[in-house]
Parts: structure tokens; sequence; C-alpha cells
């Protein structure tokens, strides 16, 4: 076990410790079209291709993404296997929130070293102060939500647009 897991392993379960923010796949137009529209497919292939696992079908049939594990990739395939166009690459955009680093909570910014939530982010959006005090640059950042699940300390706030 490396020490990034050891750290991780003492989190509480995703669902425990968030808030029930609903993000969706960022393939979508109006957000109506999920309760108008996924509701009629049968075959939720948009779950099953999901190269990352992070599209679950919700009790009332509509996809959302859980991003306690992983991010998305941004790979476009739930989009091409959206047989309704509710995913389309057309609509294509950042996923629906903004994350934004509770200095409280945060490890770094307590004097403890801590590089978890850097290391998996794919467009360099988290910066360091000094050696401590990590940032995340909204001009680069893509709200992937790869650097959330990472997190030993659950600093990271999802925040919904």
């Amino acid at each position: 076990m490396q020490r990034r897991e050891l750290l991780t392993s003492f989190k509480k379960p995703f669902e425990d410790n968030k808030k029930k923010e609903i993000l969706r796949a960022p393939y979508f137009k109006n957000d109506s079209d999920f309760t108008n529209v996924c509701i009629r497919c049968e075959t939720k292939d948009c779950a099953k291709i999901c190269e990352e696992e992070i599209i679950i079908i919700q009790e009332d049939g509509t996809p959302i993404l859980n991003i306690a594990n992983s991010g998305c990739s941004y790979c476009d395939e739930c989009a091409t296997s959206c047989k309704y166009d509710v995913l389309n690459l057309e609509n294509k955009q950042n996923i629906n929130a903004i994350f934004t680093i509770d200095t409280i909570k945060c490890m770094s910014h307590n004097n403890i070293m801590c590089f978890s939530c850097k290391d998996p982010c794919l467009d360099n959006a988290i910066n360091f102060e000094g050696v401590f005090k990590p940032v995340i640059n909204t001009d680069l950042c893509t709200s992937c939500g790869f650097c959330v699940g990472v997190c030993p300390s659950d600093a990271i706030s999802i925040n919904i647009i």
C-alpha cells in the first residue's frame, strides 16, 4: 500500500461526507432532458461505456456523475453512445461545478506535506503558494474531479453551477 492509499483509506464513504450534489456528464444542453428523456432509455449505455466508471444511474433512471473514486477524462464515449441525444458532442463543456479548497481542512494549508490533489490533476490547475497552500486555478480547471476522491482530508468542495 502506498502512502497516499493509506491516507485515503481513513476517509468516510463519499455518500456520507458529501452533500447530495448532482453532477452531470459534460455533454448536455438542458437539465430537463435528463428527467424527460433519459427515463425512456432502457440500455443506459452512457454508464456502461464510461471508462472511468463515474456515471451511475439514479433510481429515477437519470445518469449522474460520482467522482468519489475517479474523475472525467472527457473521452466523449458517453455522448457518442447516447441514443436520445441528451448527451451530445455538440454540447461538450466542462462539468457543471467549481472546485475549491477548504483551507481549514486541507492538510497542506495546515503545514502537513501533501500533494494528493496536485498529482492527479491533468490540467496542472492546482498551484502551490510556497511549499504549502494549494490553490485551484479556475482558469485552468476543467472540473474533471480527479482531485476530489484522492484528498485525504475531504478539503475539496464541489459547488454546482
